[in-house]
């Protein structure tokens, strides 16, 4: 396992679970993932050559990558030659999140829909008049940026200079920027596995990236998700999943063919549905975080089977099969997170307490040090309440949070029944206007 945050944790556990030998690479000391795992390697998950090294020296038989950062190193690929497979795609492949041009470009060549209104800049060139343009508008950092890089008009973003002038500093630091057309909506998350030819879905999830309640404050990398017991959301009908699998599984051939090679891992389709019908926002090309802890914990078949399908190129649908529940997920995070973190401060977790509530705790960037856990700079650690509906899941959760104590924050907002009603009356006022 390649990655020390909660997504990984998560998928650790069931891995373990369904009889993996764990063998984990972490910068920070996670104390979830450390307990499960056989052989700890703590480095940077972007110290390729070092991780190579060493999973040869383990006789690792099937790496799992966790975050973004090492595929677009080509640790995949780097595996490979190593005569190691891995549950993610190589190098090329992963431009799908890596990318943001290359995506939008893929859509529009192969004529899958879904795409916006949208124009790369190399140099700021026409870049206020393209703005001016669009009307509502949304700038994207062209490389990773942490789930940081995108800034909407009318949120992030008051007027054109504002546009135009963080467009040009994502130039000037990666080169190159996508400005494309506002979707207006309600998002939702599709996580799907791949062999590079069959697509099999999971349970929809919809994050939240706003730091603070209400959906407002800086974007984050998420401070929660939640799931619905029926797979779909309150605001989306069975056409809107059909939607976004229809434009996963042509985009997952669009790419074999401009790669060259087949999609082989996690894609992860960021969607919004809008009056028009389901729109791509973006794919990252791995599992998400916090929203892998939505569907993990509700998968009921093996993950380790479903991982060697993918592998091995005879992944079916039929290896899918998820529990009829709802969960809520709400990150626990240091004061500050969004902005500048407050990071280094003691973390209080009563396992015991939380593990009463029925809800599951998974840890994120905290560090296990002698004297106890403490505070990173990211997200501290994820509360999944489950039950049997998004009303129940988040009371759970919210009983969890209180045996978390420490110089943190989080949303109780998440997954409530106001937060939620106020979504499916904009998205039936959306479609009826």
């Amino acid at each position: 396992m390649v990655g020390g945050g909660a997504r990984e944790h998560c998928l650790a556990e069931k891995l373990v679970q369904d009889g993996a030998e764990l063998f984990t690479v972490m910068k920070n000391m996670n104390p979830g993932l450390a307990r499960l795992s056989k052989e700890v390697l703590q480095i940077s998950e972007t110290e390729v050559p070092a991780i190579v090294d060493w999973a040869r020296k383990m006789r690792i038989g099937m790496a799992v990558i966790g975050p973004e950062a090492p595929l677009e190193k080509g640790i995949v690929d780097a595996l490979a030659s190593a005569g190691i497979p891995s549950v993610g795609p190589t190098r090329s492949c992963a431009r799908l999140e890596t990318s943001k041009s290359f995506t939008r470009g893929l859509l529009e060549k192969y004529k899958i829909t879904g795409n916006p209104e949208f124009r790369v800049f190399t140099s700021p060139d026409g870049l206020r008049e393209f703005i001016a343009e669009l009307g509502d508008y949304v700038v994207k950092d062209e490389g990773l940026a942490g789930g940081k890089g995108v800034r909407l008009s009318g949120e992030h973003l008051a007027t054109i200079d504002e546009g135009a002038e963080f467009a040009a500093s994502c130039i000037k630091k990666s080169g190159a920027v996508v400005v494309e057309e506002k979707f207006i909506g309600e998002e939702f998350s599709l996580q799907c596995l791949t062999d590079g030819k069959t697509v099999v879905g999971s349970p929809l999830a919809q994050d939240h990236k706003r730091a603070f309640e209400g959906d407002v404050g800086p974007n984050t990398g998420g401070m929660g998700s939640y799931s619905d017991s029926n797979h779909l959301l309150p605001f989306l009908g069975q056409e809107d999943y059909d939607a976004a699998m229809e434009i996963t599984g042509k985009v997952c051939a669009a790419l074999e063919k401009e790669c060259g090679q087949p999609y082989r891992g996690v894609m992860y389709g960021g969607f919004i549905a809008t009056k028009n019908g389901v729109k791509l926002v973006e794919y990252n090309a791995r599992f998400g975080d916090p929203e892998t802890m939505n569907i993990i914990p509700l998968l009921e078949s093996s993950l380790l089977d479903m991982f060697s399908a993918v592998m091995n190129g005879n992944l079916k649908e039929s290896m899918a099969r998820y529990s009829k529940r709802a969960t809520v997920c709400k990150y626990v995070v240091p004061i500050g997170y969004g902005v500048k973190s407050e990071a280094g401060h003691p973390l209080q977790v009563d396992e015991k307490a939380i593990a009463g509530t029925g809800s599951r705790l998974f840890y994120a960037a905290v560090d296990r040090r002698p004297e106890g856990i403490f505070t990173g700079t990211s997200r501290a650690l994820g509360i999944v309440g489950i039950g049997a509906s998004i009303h129940e899941a988040e009371e759970k959760a919210e009983k969890a949070l209180r045996h978390v104590k420490g110089h943190v924050f989080m949303r109780h907002d998440i997954g409530t029944d106001r937060a939620i009603q106020r979504k499916i009356a904009r998205m039936e006022k959306l479609r009826m206007a």
